[in-house]
Parts: C-alpha cells; sequence; structure tokens
C-alpha cells in the first residue's frame, strides 16, 4: 500500500535523519518508500544515487542522478552527484562536463572549482586543474577539499614543496583530513623518509580502514623496509577494497620478484598493466619477469613497443630491465634519464669547499658487503689499498650476514659502517661530516641501491662502478670506471657521466678466491662421462631465443654433448626443456645444476665443463670471471652496449682475445671447431691456465695501483679546481 503524498516529507525527513546516521539500509528503504507515492520525487532520487556510489554501484548511482535530472533539470545538487559518478567510472571529460555545467548555472560554487580539478588533474590538464583549485580558494579560503586537491596537483607536477604546504593547510583546517594525509605520505615516500611517510598512511587508515590507496602506501614502505610479507598484506587489503587498484597489483608483482615467484609476479604485473596500461615501469618490470621464467611468447612485439614508449620519453622501465634486450646505449641513456627525472631533486650538501687532508678519503657503497658476487670481485681490491695515501671507508646499506666474506671486507677497510637503519639523508650528512673526497657508489641502478644518497651530493667526487653496467644519466654522478672495450670512444656521447679508462680492464678479481679441492665426477654431476660439455651459468633473463637457438645447434651438431645450465627456477628450466623439444634436441641434453652452499663448490664443479657459452645482450660477469678462475674458456661474441662487452674485456686482459667473436655466425663456428676438434681445445685450456697466473685479468695488486692513480687524477682535478673530466689511466 502505498503512502499519501501528504506524508511524504515526513518520511523524507525520517530518511534523511537516518542516512546522516549512518543507517544506509534504512535510508534506503524509506526514500524507496517515497517514490512509490510519487516516483518523480527529486529528493528521494539524489539520495539513492548518493547511496549507490557510498555503496560502489556507480552505474547505479549514475542512473539515479540522471532520473533526478530529468525533474530538475538545473539542480547544481545532482550535477555535482552526476560528475562524482562519472568520475568514478573513469568518464572523465563527461565529469567535467557536468561540472562545467554547474559553473555555468552558479560560477562562485567552490565545490563545483573544486570537483573539476580533480578530474582535469586526471586528464593531465594541470594548468586548468590548478586554476580551478585556486578559484575554489578565492571563493572559500579555508575549504579543506580545496587544498588538499590543490597538493595532488602539485604533486602530479614535482612541485613537491608546495604540494606539502597545500596538504598541510587542508590538515590545519580538518585534521582528520585523510586526503590530505595520503599525500602527505606519497610526498615523504618521494623524500624517502619512510618512518614519517608510514605515520602518515597509518594516520589516514585510523580515519578510514577501508582508504585502499593508504594501504597501497603502507605497501610501498614495507617493501623499502624489505618486510614483504607485510608488504604483501598490504597491498591484499589494498586490493579487498578496491579491486582495481593497478599500484597495488604493481606492488605485489614487485614483491613476488623478491620471493622469486615470477609466475606470480607476471600475472599480476600483466592486471597492473590492464587497468593502466601507462604506469610507471609495469611494461619493464613485466618484460624482465617473462625474462626471468624463458617465456619467449610474443617477445620481439614486446619488446618493440617497450623500446617504443621509451624513446617517446615515457617511463616504461626502470634502466636495469633493458639491459637483457637489443637496447642501444642512446636507448640505455634515455631510461636512465627519464628514470632520474623522476626521483626527487635535493640541494647538494657539498658546495665546493676543498679539503686538506693527510691521505684521499674514498668511501665504497654498496648493499652487497655480504655473499654476493660484487664481494667476490671486490674483496681483493679492499684489502690492497696503500693505507698510506688513501684512507677508505665501507658505507653498508644492507643488513649483516655472518659469511667469511663479510668479515674479511670488515676487516680489509679503515672504517666499516652499517647504515641499514639509517636515512638517505642521514647517510649523506655522514659521508659530508667524514670529509669523502671520493664516493663509489657499486650499486647504481641494482636491487636496493640508495639513488637519494647520491642525489644529495654529499662529496666533491662521485663515481658509478661495477655494479651497475651502464650510464646513471644523472649529473651527480662525475665519472664511469671503465675501459676502452666496455665503452668505446665512439659510445662516450651515450653516458652522462665522464668516462675513466682502466688499462687491461675495468673488471676487478680477487687473486685469492678459494676452489674446493674436490672436484666431483661427471656422474655426480648428472654430465656425460665422454661427452662435450657446454656451459652457461648466467641468470634466466640474460637466455634470449636467438642466442639459445644457436646452443641448440651446436648440441644437434655435436654428438653426445650436453648444455650445462643455472637452476634458476622450475619453470624458466621446464619453458627451456620444451623450447629445446622444438627445435629438435632431445630435453634430457639440457642438464640444470642446482644451488650448492658455497661458491667454492660451484667452481669445483664448473672444471667439469669444456666451453662457457655467453650470452649476447647481457654477457656473463662474474660468473665470466668464475669461469676463467676455475679454468674454464669463455666463448663470448661482442654486443653494441657496456653490459654486453664485459667478457670481451675479460678475455682481452686474459690474453684470449681470439674467443672474442664480432658476430654469431662466427660464435657458433668457433665454438663448433672447439668441440670438434680437441687439439685446439686443449691448446686454448693450456694458455688460460698459464694467463691465469701471468696477465692482468687475475692481478689484484696491478689493478689496485691503475684504480687508485684513476682516484689521484680526479683528486688532483677537483684540488685545482677543475671540472671532471674524461681520461685514460697508464698501466702501472
Amino acid at each position: 500500500m502505498q503512502p499519501p503524498k501528504t506524508q511524504s516529507q515526513q518520511i523524507l525527513g525520517r530518511a534523511f535523519a537516518a542516512h546522516q546516521a549512518g543507517n544506509i539500509v534504512e535510508a534506503e528503504f524509506l526514500y524507496k518508500l517515497v517514490l512509490q507515492a510519487d516516483k518523480r520525487q527529486f529528493d528521494a532520487l539524489n539520495m539513492l544515487g548518493v547511496i549507490a556510489g557510498q555503496r560502489g554501484n556507480f552505474a547505479a548511482g549514475l542512473a539515479r542522478f540522471n532520473e533526478a535530472l530529468r525533474v530538475r533539470p538545473k539542480s547544481t545538487d545532482a550535477l555535482i552527484n552526476l560528475g562524482w559518478m562519472q568520475g568514478c567510472l573513469g568518464q572523465h571529460a563527461d565529469a567535467a562536463a557536468s561540472y562545467a555545467k554547474v559553473l555555468t548555472l552558479d560560477p562562485r560554487s567552490a565545490l563545483a572549482h573544486s570537483n573539476l580539478s580533480i578530474v582535469l588533474r586526471l586528464q593531465r590538464q594541470y594548468d586548468a586543474a590548478l586554476l580551478h583549485c585556486d578559484t575554489a580558494l578565492e571563493l572559500a579560503p579555508n575549504y579543506a577539499d580545496a587544498w588538499s586537491n590543490r597538493g595532488n596537483v602539485l604533486f602530479d607536477l614535482d612541485r613537491f614543496d608546495e604540494a606539502l604546504a597545500g596538504y598541510d593547510k587542508a590538515l590545519a583546517l580538518q585534521s582528520n583530513h585523510a586526503q590530505a594525509l595520503l599525500g602527505r605520505g606519497n610526498i615523504l615516500t618521494k623524500r624517502k623518509r619512510h618512518d614519517e611517510a608510514l605515520g602518515a598512511y597509518d594516520r589516514a587508515l585510523a580515519i578510514n580502514p577501508n582508504f585502499a590507496e593508504a594501504w597501497l602506501g603502507r605497501g610501498n614502505i614495507f617493501v623499502e623496509f624489505k618486510r614483504f610479507d607485510d608488504a604483501l598484506a598490504a597491498f591484499d587489503r589494498a586490493l579487498a577494497v578496491k579491486r582495481d587498484l593497478a599500484g597495488a597489483w604493481l606492488g605485489r608483482g614487485n614483491v613476488y620478484m623478491e620471493f622469486k615467484r615470477y609466475d606470480d609476479a607476471l600475472a599480476a604485473f600483466d592486471k597492473a598493466l590492464d587497468l593502466n596500461p601507462r604506469i610507471a615501469q609495469g611494461a619493464g618490470h613485466r618484460l624482465h619477469a617473462k625474462l626471468n621464467l624463458c617465456d619467449w611468447t610474443n617477445l620481439d612485439a614486446e619488446i618493440t613497443h617497450l623500446l617504443s614508449g621509451l624513446r617517446d620519453r615515457q617511463p616504461v622501465s626502470v634502466p636495469f630491465s633493458i639491459l637483457s634486450i637489443p637496447s642501444s646505449a642512446a636507448d640505455q641513456l634515455q631510461c636512465a634519464r627519464r628514470y632520474v627525472d623522476d626521483q626527487p631533486s635535493f640541494p647538494p650538501l657539498w658546495r665546493g669547499q676543498v679539503y686538506s687532508h693527510d691521505r684521499i678519503r674514498v668511501a665504497y657503497l654498496s648493499s652487497d658487503f655480504r655473499e654476493h658476487p660484487i664481494a667476490y670481485l671486490t674483496i681483493g681490491l679492499f684489502e690492497h689499498h696503500d693505507r698510506s695515501r688513501f684512507e677508505t671507508t665501507a658505507i653498508s646499506f644492507d643488513v649483516k650476514d655472518d659469511s667469511e666474506y663479510r668479515h674479511r671486507i670488515e676487516a680489509g677497510f679503515e672504517r666499516f659502517i652499517d647504515v641499514a637503519s639509517h636515512s638517505d639523508r642521514d647517510v649523506a650528512d655522514l659521508i659530508r661530516r667524514l670529509e669523502i673526497d671520493i664516493v663509489i657508489d657499486l650499486n647504481g641502478f641494482t636491487r636496493d641501491s640508495r639513488l637519494g644518497v647520491l642525489a644529495r651530493r654529499a662529496a666533491p667526487i662521485q663515481v658509478n662502478y661495477l655494479g651497475y653496467a651502464g650510464t646513471m644519466g644523472a649529473e651527480y654522478y662525475d665519472y664511469i670506471i671503465a675501459d676502452a672495450t666496455v665503452v668505446p670512444a665512439q659510445q662516450f656521447e651515450f653516458y652522462s657521466e665522464k668516462a675513466v679508462w682502466l688499462p687491461d680492464t675495468f673488471l676487478v678479481n680477487d687473486a685469492v678466491r678459494v676452489i674446493a679441492d674436490r672436484t666431483p665426477p661427471r656422474s655426480e654431476l648428472h654430465l656425460p662421462e665422454s661427452g662435450f660439455v657446454f656451459c652457461c651459468f648466467n641468470q634466466s633473463y640474460k637466455i634470449d631465443p636467438t642466442i639459445f637457438a644457436v646452443w641448440m645447434r651446436l648440441l644437434q651438431a655435436v654428438d653426445g654433448s650436453v648444455l650445462w645450465l643455472k637452476d634458476n627456477s622450475p619453470i624458466a628450466s621446464h619453458n627451456l626443456r620444451l623450447e629445446a623439444e622444438r627445435c629438435g634436441v632431445a630435453s634430457e641434453r639440457l642438464v640444470f645444476a642446482p644451488p650448492v652452499p658455497r661458491v667454492a663448490d660451484h667452481l669445483a664443479r664448473q672444471r667439469q665443463a669444456d666451453l662457457f657459452l655467453d650470452t649476447l645482450n647481457y654477457n656473463a660477469h662474474t660468473t665470466a670471471s668464475d669461469a676463467l678462475w676455475a679454468g674454464v674458456p669463455v666463448l663470448t661474441c661482442i654486443g653494441s652496449t657496456f653490459a654486453g662487452r664485459v667478457a670481451a674485456s675479460l678475455l682481452r686482459a686474459v690474453g684470449l682475445p681470439e674467443l672474442v667473436t664480432e658476430t654469431l655466425a662466427d660464435y657458433e663456428a668457433l665454438a663448433l671447431r672447439l668441440a670438434r676438434e680437441p687439439p685446439l681445445l686443449h691448446g686454448v685450456k693450456a694458455k688460460l691456465a698459464h694467463n691465469r697466473e701471468t696477465f692482468p685479468l687475475f692481478d689484484t695488486g696491478r689493478f689496485t695501483r691503475n684504480i687508485e692513480a684513476a682516484y689521484t687524477t680526479m683528486w688532483q682535478r677537483q684540488q685545482r679546481g677543475e671540472p671532471a673530466h674524461s681520461f685514460t689511466v697508464d698501466p702501472r
């Protein structure tokens, strides 16, 4: 039975009261009861649209507001609500039109100006968005939402100080403004002030426990803290509230990469890109996950798409992810510069002072002073430094392990400082207080890098060395340590740093690395007793279809041969076996080496290989040194970028330039000759055994003298007030 119209206003009043009290179910029932009496009752239609929006049923809300506007076409209230629903549905142009219509009816509507700024920002019309924010604030100076919206626009424009001021003004007006707390947390995250950022996100969540973006921010902070389980839980909370939050899917993917769950990472990155094809670095992360799985479906098209976005200056990838694809040195510089442009900038802490010390103060920065390939290479350098001329400091970003390498590295420095729990600003302040002359960044763009330390220009001379095989694209790196092979003169224009060309090779080695006494028999390693053993112990993401096809042709041409690979992940190994079968090679001819507890045992088992086959776009680096140290020849095809030229540098430094080929055809032909002509291979192995002891590659003392000469030249130029300049170091 319908209520009489004379009762409608009473029922409507009860509905408003229930709605205001948060009793949405009762309010909805009462609004619908009103509509039974009058299907065109404007307030009931409008408020049912509000309830639909509150429940996340945006399509239903849109329909209700359109019904209300058919009753009152000039209702600014309903038009603003319509714009709200259109924005929630991603119909930003329609939402902008709705708010613009409000302003034709009421040009002094601060709410319409503020809301219009939101959709204009989402359309990347930042100047117009800022104009409408400012108009809203002229009309209503104490409008907290408008101050928060202004902060959001300025955040997108990288005007972080102004954005923070906007958020703080909103919070001064309304201390429980969750959106402003989110914005504040996002800026503090950008500035690497992680503890403060976490506090802002937690305050926002105390106000609104279902604030998906605050859970996302919290998850990103936990990633920085390496609390990956907590990060995953936070991303899951965000997605439970807002399933289409692309950033949370991206965060999940990054956590799964840390767990080496590459298949789960790929699925998460796919979801993020489906929701937001332009999400920063998403395409690069996704491609890197695929390469870790040796999943080569549609690979050429995906690489072409990524490089196209990169060349259009889109933030499609982190720099590391493009090293293993056929990118050029120009591409890698472009990617590095684009990535650095998106990072916060800071005023320099060092402002031109000339230090006067008895010795040159050198600090090495790294997250890898532990059981890690960087430690395997550098440990002898730290021990060989001339302490009469150099004062050395280690600044460690990672938690301490109890390995022999960590203890030996700590003993190799005069000062070892663990700053894992310190902020970038604290670390930079420390470097400035210690009056370090030269900072050597051993991370670059690799995992756990601390770019925010270098960005603060804490030392007069800042150097990119070893960890990242390419340019940093940042003006606050003065030099890159290289050699004439990895950075040939014709490529120098694609490096933002000035090049220091060492003699022999840029890559340091430890001349006293231990190889286990016992070499396991081939049978224990699941290798054939008499067949030829090709090997490659590179990470899976360095293997691509082109080089793998060459390897398969070699197996077909050499009877009884096998390919010995590192077992990086079960899925990657499975995919490589499937690809071998597609190439006409029995999958059992691929043998996968499981992890071993000690690197000394890995070096010993490598002796059972006959020839190490290098990858192309991203060469073996430490793994090439491992093989040569163990007496296994390395065959390489020289690439076009730093990452693809490292093995050539090592082979030339160990006196085996004949193993450096210029084309894949030559690479394949030489591999076949070495496999089919035992005397030729025996001669190469004998030469390697001799040269290992006599050539520069494994002469740590010689390398240390060369790099110390480089440091001295850098320091002398700085002492004279001269800018960084490329130079060649004469052999010592």
